[in-house]
């Protein structure tokens, strides 16, 4: 149920760009779009299909097109950074919004915001958080989003911690994770080491 990608050349190459501590807000944007792309692209592999006759310049056929309503759910705020990208890969998609603030002296986090489109059993549901650390903002994502009657939902990071992983999964073993890395571990403040610091201050200049 967990599909790290850290042997993709490109991945190696963005996830260097954006660890590195010199790289500015542009090209960190640029490499965290980049790297939203290759995950949402291998996520997007799992959706169902149906067929359509399609006519090219030359003769009819039978294509493809996707079946599932496809809904996208950052949890703000770092994953408003995924957005975008996410929509322009899956520009169907409906998009419903979570937002979780993490207490720095207990890394709890506490649901301030939340606001969804209809989910359905046919819905497919993409969770996006570039950092998926202690878990419980995806864990408490996730709750949220079966109370509504997801059945179908995929969690998508850039970036976890181990622990956060092992979190995630036994609280939802039935919900797959898509990352580019899983790193060594969480330290004493509960940041991804060796991480790239916080990734929503480094997209947003705060």
């Amino acid at each position: 149920m967990i599909t790290v990608l850290d042997n993709h050349a490109l991945v190696q190459h963005f996830l260097s760009i954006l660890r590195n501590a010199e790289t500015g807000a542009e090209p960190f944007r640029r490499a965290s779009e980049a790297m939203t792309r290759i995950l949402i692209l291998e996520a997007s592999k799992s959706l169902e299909l149906k067929d359509i006759q399609i006519q090219t310049p030359l003769e009819n056929m039978t294509g493809k097109t996707v079946s599932e309503d496809v809904v996208i759910v950052p949890i703000l705020r770092a994953g408003i950074g995924m957005l975008q990208t996410s929509l322009d890969v899956i520009p169907g998609a409906s998009v419903g919004f979570i937002g979780l603030e993490r207490d720095e002296a207990t890394a709890i986090a506490s649901c301030y915001y939340a606001k969804m489109p209809e989910i359905t059993e046919r819905s497919s549901v993409f969770v996006i958080d570039p950092m998926l650390a202690t878990g419980g903002s995806a864990i408490q994502t996730v709750n949220e989003l079966k109370a509504k009657g997801a059945k179908k939902l995929m969690m998508i990071s850039v970036i976890c911690a181990p622990e956060g992983v092992e979190a995630f999964v036994t609280a939802h073993p039935d919900v797959p994770v898509i990352t580019g890395v899983i790193d060594r571990e969480l330290n004493a403040s509960k940041y991804i080491c060796p991480g790239l610091g916080d990734f929503g201050d480094r997209l947003f200049i705060t």
